[in-house]
């Protein structure tokens, strides 16, 4: 790699350069987002602050690398506190062994204090884990469980519009016509494990209003709300009002699947809480993101935070 290579700038997530965070995606992932996606996602002003992250740019001005942060509420013994989401962490390939992972993590971190932000959490993949875990002082007390339970169906309808893209606006429509009963109209649901006694995000109406360029919905099964997503697979984020209907409410959400043309449903979720002792009792646990945390002053004990896939910022 020349020197010029080596040389980069480094910028502030704002509102003038956030464009570039697509331009950078296409570069490492080769795949376009929906418009405006970035721009949804890293506006968090109802928390206080947005925009919390750096790019780095080569002499060109073209973006080479990106980490960052999404503010977010926790609900701590009986009051918030202001903590940030570690989400996006892109390097071009062009760029790589330059250590600006953690130089735009390092610098991203700086910042925090001034933002307010206490703590960071996430659940990084298997490249960024390193990273965190030996360079950027993270802590992983545990790891998110994920559950997936096969839907059997004789027309696999979503693989076939993901494969066929003419046919996908037709199965969307399809989606919304088998759906239209379930739906219930409301933005998301509160947070399970805050029920079970533990602490986790915040939900409030101002979070939900948030999360809606996520392309998610809340269906109604019986008594219980599911906060779900469609996309390879029909995805929970999370469960309001099961009670003690969980086998009903799962044999009536495998039945509307398949009627779905979807052939499997996933849910993430901490161990211990009341969602993964219902699920873990019909099906097989399996380990998947770490869960980490980054103490910034915050002082807290981190053991009893605890995490659904809608915490998640892909869900």
């Amino acid at each position: 790699m020349t020197n010029a290579a080596k040389t980069y700038t480094t910028e502030r997530l704002s509102v003038s350069n956030i464009a570039d965070l697509a331009v950078l995606n296409m570069a490492v992932y080769g795949r376009e987002l929906p418009l405006g996606f970035f721009q949804k996602k890293y506006d968090t002003v109802y928390t206080g602050t947005s925009h919390v992250g750096f790019i780095a740019y080569n002499l060109k001005h073209l973006p080479i690398a990106f980490y960052g942060l999404v503010p977010t509420l926790l609900w701590y013994k009986g009051g918030t506190i202001l903590a940030a989401q570690s989400v996006d962490t892109m390097t071009h390939p062009d760029y790589r062994g330059l250590g600006l992972f953690v130089k735009l993590a390092e610098q991203t971190y700086r910042i925090c204090g001034a933002e307010g932000i206490r703590l960071i959490f996430g659940f990084p993949n298997q490249n960024s884990f390193p990273g965190l875990a030996n360079k950027l002082g993270w802590q992983f007390p545990e790891v998110m469980l994920r559950f997936k339970v096969p839907v059997k169906t004789r027309f696999p309808l979503e693989r076939i519009a993901n494969k066929f893209t003419v046919v996908k606006p037709i199965y969307q429509h399809y989606q919304k016509w088998i759906l239209k009963d379930h739906l219930v109209p409301q933005h998301g649901i509160a947070n399970s494990v805050l029920d079970d006694g533990y602490n986790g995000v915040y939900r409030d109406a101002r979070y939900l209003k948030y999360k809606t360029f996520t392309g998610t919905s809340v269906i109604r099964i019986g008594q219980a709300l599911l906060w779900v997503k469609l996309q390879n697979g029909l995805h929970i984020g999370d469960i309001e009002n099961i009670g003690d209907d969980f086998e009903d409410t799962m044999q009536k959400l495998i039945s509307l699947t398949r009627k779905l043309g979807i052939g499997e449903i996933h849910f993430q979720v901490s161990p211990q809480n009341k969602l993964y002792s219902l699920f873990s009792k019909h099906y097989p646990a399996h380990p998947s993101y770490a869960i980490g945390f980054k103490d910034l002053g915050a002082g807290i004990s981190i053991e009893n935070i605890k995490f659904t896939f809608a915490d998640i910022d892909i869900f």
